[in-house]
């Protein structure tokens, strides 16, 4: 039976793949990995992470944290910034033997989270990206003040090694990551407070780092999939891209240098990651079905259900009659792969499913 297109699809072997390169790096420094599962979203991609058992992890939802908490992981970092709404989720894993814990960058979520006897990790700072304080903020200790037994340690993420575009760059970010976080669980330990974890990680620096002295865990998602950007700051190749969506030609405008395709930005996203790198690889590579890349041709734009096809230089359209199938490399396998509840595999008729929601 042939599957309805737009679909996901996904190169189990090359997850795998992906998946030993980083283990094997990071295991070499002498760390350790607390995979984010926020790409992925699904137990079956998890189960590779840990040779089909159960480990650390790191969820970006709490829905997240109780569906995987459900098939048996129970160390889970919730990394996005405690709201005091959803303590009481927190609260009921924790009660089913999950140690589950958050992540805060400020006093009053501090306060929250100790009167419900909550560990939390302090969010630290290390390049302006997102939230966070320094390790040099009066906060800092402030926050390790109020929390007391239940904190845990401090927390990065070095958010804007997705802008460099050099090896020098990458390393030089992800030397910088791990010595903001160091620097900031020794002023925690210098005013007497334990910090026994120290976490790091972003997909580019856990491949570009080259000392973890002074890490307890690195934390990363895009690598078991990888995706346009990744490949484009060169922490990847195209080779190594996991995930595509696969699609239908259905119809043509000469006049426009256009190929319409099936698959609009509800299969593949509208994020642009590509725009500011010095490719742009527009909505997404053009591939044939089998996965090889046809020169020239981009996904160009997107409404709803309709995806435009159209080459980088203008040159003439390849000729992909009505009903030819043909795959699109996404710039964001995170935010592609929320577009859909199912990954369809190369090897097998077998699916995996996905969950989606907060």
């Amino acid at each position: 039976m042939t599957m309805t297109t737009p679909h996901l699809l996904v190169d189990p072997t090359k997850v795998e793949a992906n998946i030993a390169r980083l283990d094997n790096h990071i295991t070499a420094l002498g760390s350790t990995l607390r995979p984010h599962v926020k790409t992925a979203k699904s137990v079956d991609v998890a189960r590779l992470l840990f040779h089909g058992g159960t480990g650390p992890i790191t969820v970006s939802t709490l829905h997240e944290a109780e569906e995987f908490a459900a098939h048996g992981f129970t160390d889970i970092v919730y990394a996005v910034g405690i709201a005091p709404d959803k303590l009481d989720r927190v609260r009921a894993l924790r009660a089913r033997g999950v140690d589950l814990v958050v992540l805060l960058d400020s006093v009053d979520q501090a306060h929250r989270t100790s009167e419900a006897n909550v560990p939390a990790l302090i969010e630290v700072d290390c390049d302006g990206h997102r939230g966070g304080v320094t390790p040099d903020d009066p906060a800092l200790p402030a926050i390790a003040a109020v929390l007391g037994d239940t904190l845990r340690g401090v927390l990065t993420h070095a958010g804007e090694s997705y802008y460099c575009y050099t090896v020098e760059a990458l390393v030089a970010a992800a030397e910088h990551e791990r010595a903001t976080a160091v620097a900031a669980a020794e002023t925690l330990r210098a005013k007497g407070f334990p910090c026994p974890v120290v976490s790091i990680g972003s997909t580019p620096t856990a491949h570009a780092t080259r000392d973890l002295t002074g890490v307890t865990e690195v934390r990363a998602g895009n690598y078991v999939f990888f995706d346009l950007v990744m490949a484009g700051i060169g922490v990847c190749t195209l080779d190594d891209l996991a995930l595509s969506v696969v699609t239908t030609v259905i119809g043509h405008r000469e006049d426009k240098g256009w190929i319409l395709t099936d698959a609009g930005w509800m299969a593949t996203s509208r994020d642009r990651g590509t725009a500011a790198q010095p490719t742009d690889q527009g909505y997404g590579l053009v591939c044939d079905v089998d996965g090889t890349p046809i020169p020239d041709l981009l996904m160009t734009a997107a409404s709803q259900e309709h995806g435009v096809l159209s080459t980088r230089t203008g040159s003439p359209l390849p000729d992909l009659p009505v009903g030819t199938k043909l795959r699109i490399l996404p710039n964001h396998a995170c935010a592609t792969a929320a577009q859909h509840t199912h990954y369809h595999l190369t090897t097998t008729t077998t699916t995996w499913p996905r969950l989606n929601g907060w």
